[in-house]
């Protein structure tokens, strides 16, 4: 990465070119310093056709002439790509240079010649002519595979390449080379030659659909933001989720408690929850924590805030169903688009479009609670647990910049006893964890709450009970009674005439 004037100057005072691809655009800081060479590379089916039609469709809506320059794939098969997204190519000049069924004539074999010194020659001659005929601004060369064929040897491929990049130059032309990384020998000589390189790839983990992420390599003059950045190819073209960095999206802090409605968990919590923190609700499985979480939501979008819950572990009717039965009913804040639910399914998931769609929530609809239930779910949506603690203080940091209240729920493995244990700790990210258990009582099995981290306020130390009851959700008076709770087999140690479920004595 080299550190770079500004866009201006790379440019001499004109415009940079944009790739057609706003979140591209984004990782190159701008798009593509104009009348340069750029190497695309990457497997078949990484995407680079589809990068490349967008890149000259932005032209032709641009109204500047462009240029498809195919020696692999003939026009019929980047016809069928440009429908298979709904595109029209009108505008795009393709011109083919696919050999010939001719070509494989016995008649048509080179006898005095080798076959590289006449096809390279007459294939340079042809694209050369084209280009002083169109005067395209922006030209896709499909690919280099051929043309290194073409060329018979490294030295003369590496002077072919500069003899192109010099002519295009001298013609104004923005020049996308595409390589599909077929060759043994992966050589490097065209990425010194190119102004950039922005590599794609593509990989199956062991279930689920493929994931593909891009890295630019390598752009003179500009200071791009580095590292691979999810993306997908949908109908209608590449969609990049440029990776999140959150120094760059600084914001004023914003000072305010969002409570939940009941005023014993709010006292537990020392008056609610912060706008700038994380809070990590953890428990076992059935403990109510999701049911918290959706408890500070309908609170929130009850004061006309803005909401967004994503939800692994259950479906959207489940989730509406069950809330329903306590009391909080997010169904007309659902419709008046206070609270928004999305259903995320991990097998189809890619990290940096999950933190990718919180941030437009964040800042195209100005929400000011965040719920991630679970972080089991999103654990199972990463390519390997190593990355997630890393994303995950990176998206909280953000969530933090911008003023808004994360909820994140966590769920232990096991029902009851000492040993309880989560499958990935992002206790110590968290700004206030609440613990939720089980305990047994006179054979029955009941459950309690408390708050056992809270960074920069007070809060209580007690264990309360709580209860998922018909209509509602009830926190009782704290556990004063009871020695090991959080053992999940206590021990009452109160006087005669008090009660076990947390209430003062008659």
């Amino acid at each position: 990465m080299t550190a770079t004037s500004s866009q201006s100057d790379s440019s001499h005072g004109e415009a940079w070119h944009s790739t057609g691809i706003a979140g591209l655009d984004d990782v190159l800081c701008g798009g593509l310093t104009p009348h340069r060479l750029y190497l695309v590379e990457g497997v078949p089916g990484s995407g680079k056709t589809t990068l490349a039609l967008q890149f000259l469709l932005e032209g032709v809506r641009l109204g500047e002439p462009v240029l498809y320059i195919t020696l692999s794939e003939t026009e019929e098969e980047i016809l069928a790509v440009s429908a298979s997204h709904a595109w029209s190519l009108d505008g795009i000049t393709i011109r083919e240079l696919v050999p010939s069924e001719q070509s494989l004539q016995p008649d048509d074999q080179y006898t005095m010649f080798h076959p590289s010194e006449v096809e390279l020659s007459e294939t340079t001659k042809l694209i050369l002519a084209d280009v002083e005929r169109i005067r395209p601004s922006r030209v896709v060369f499909d690919s280099l595979s051929e043309l290194r064929l073409l060329a018979g040897n490294p030295l003369r491929y590496r002077r072919q390449i500069l003899a192109l990049k010099q002519f295009f130059a001298g013609r104004r032309c923005t020049v996308l080379l595409l390589d599909d990384m077929t060759a043994s020998n992966h050589d490097l000589q065209v990425q010194s030659i190119a102004h950039g390189v922005i590599r794609l790839e593509q990989f199956c983990p062991e279930y689920g659909s493929e994931r593909r992420r891009l890295i630019a390599t390598k752009y003179r003059g500009v200071k791009y933001r580095g590292g691979y950045h999810d993306f997908l190819i949908r109908r209608g073209g590449i969609e990049v989720f440029p990776r999140l960095v959150a120094r760059e999206h600084p914001a004023p802090a914003v000072a305010e408690r969002l409570g939940c409605g009941i005023a014993e968990m709010d006292a537990l919590l020392g008056g609610g929850i912060e706008r700038g923190t994380s809070t990590l609700i953890v428990g076992a499985a059935g403990t109510g924590k999701s049911s918290v979480a959706s408890q500070f939501v309908a609170a929130a979008a009850g004061r006309g805030q803005k909401s967004a819950m994503y939800i692994f572990d259950e479906s959207l009717k489940t989730l509406l169903s069950r809330c329903t039965g306590l009391g909080i009913d997010l169904s007309p804040h659902l419709k008046q688009g206070r609270v928004s639910i999305q259903q995320v399914d991990p097998a189809e998931l890619s990290p940096g479009e999950f933190a990718y769609s919180i941030r437009k929530a964040v800042e195209d609809q100005g929400v000011t609670v965040v719920v991630i239930d679970s972080l089991n779910g999103y654990l199972n949506a990463m390519p390997g647990e190593r990355f997630l603690i890393i994303q995950l203080h990176e998206l909280l940091t953000f969530l933090g910049q911008a003023g808004v209240a994360t909820i994140l729920v966590g769920a232990h493995q096991g029902l009851i006893g000492g040993q309880m244990i989560t499958p990935v700790d992002a206790s110590y990210l968290a700004d206030a964890v609440i613990l939720m258990r089980y305990f047994e009582s006179k054979g029955e099995v009941r459950q309690a709450i408390s708050v056992v981290k809270k960074r920069g306020g007070m809060h209580e130390r007690s264990i309360r009970e709580f209860r998922l009851e018909p209509g509602r959700i009830s926190v009782g008076l704290p556990l004063r009674d009871f020695r090991g709770v959080l053992t999940g087999v206590p021990i009452f140690e109160g006087v005669s005439g008090h009660s076990e479920r947390g209430e003062a004595p008659a």
